[in-house]
């Protein structure tokens, strides 16, 4: 068995706002609420691998992983994957930005499989990616279009 996702939201901002600010990995411990830190590992052309460690879990427990990310501004996607997979068979992850008449939409695809001895299976971790991205994906909309209600409403330099 494995799992998927899919999770969508639109952004009432344009896209190259919406591109910059979640591509920018080094700023998402304060983009994301569950990231503490990120550290680039390597940088070869449009990959990067990097380690992200995210706040304790509720049993005070600190998960940390190295992932690889390639972005494709032209084709407006990015695809990830992870390096150490910890509890994952695997993880690969797509996101998609289309630019519509309201601003951008941004979809998150994640296929997966958890390992046999993985302290969850399938179908909880679904459940579990589905739940988080849902409330991530509000925060980062509700702070990329602070941005752009802030930059509109910005003086004209003189």
């Amino acid at each position: 068995m494995s799992g998927h996702t899919e999770n969508t939201i639109t952004i009432d901002a344009p896209f190259d706002l919406v591109w910059d600010i979640t591509n920018d990995i080094e700023n998402w411990p304060r983009l994301f609420t569950e990231y503490s830190s990120l550290e680039v590992l390597s940088r070869d052309g449009d990959t990067t691998a990097f380690r992200l460690t995210m706040y304790p879990d509720d049993n005070g427990k600190v998960w940390s992983w190295v992932s690889e990310r390639t972005v494709d501004r032209a084709n407006r996607t990015v695809r990830a994957r992870r390096v150490e997979t910890g509890p994952f068979a695997h993880m690969n992850i797509l996101w998609e930005y289309t630019e519509l008449p309201g601003g951008t939409q941004m979809r998150w695809t994640q296929d997966f499989a958890m390992k046999p001895d993985a302290p969850v299976d399938d179908e909880w971790m679904t459940d579990n990616i589905n739940r988080n991205s849902r409330t991530q994906m509000a925060l980062i909309r509700d702070r990329i279009e602070q941005v752009a209600r802030d930059r509109q409403n910005a003086p004209l330099p003189r």
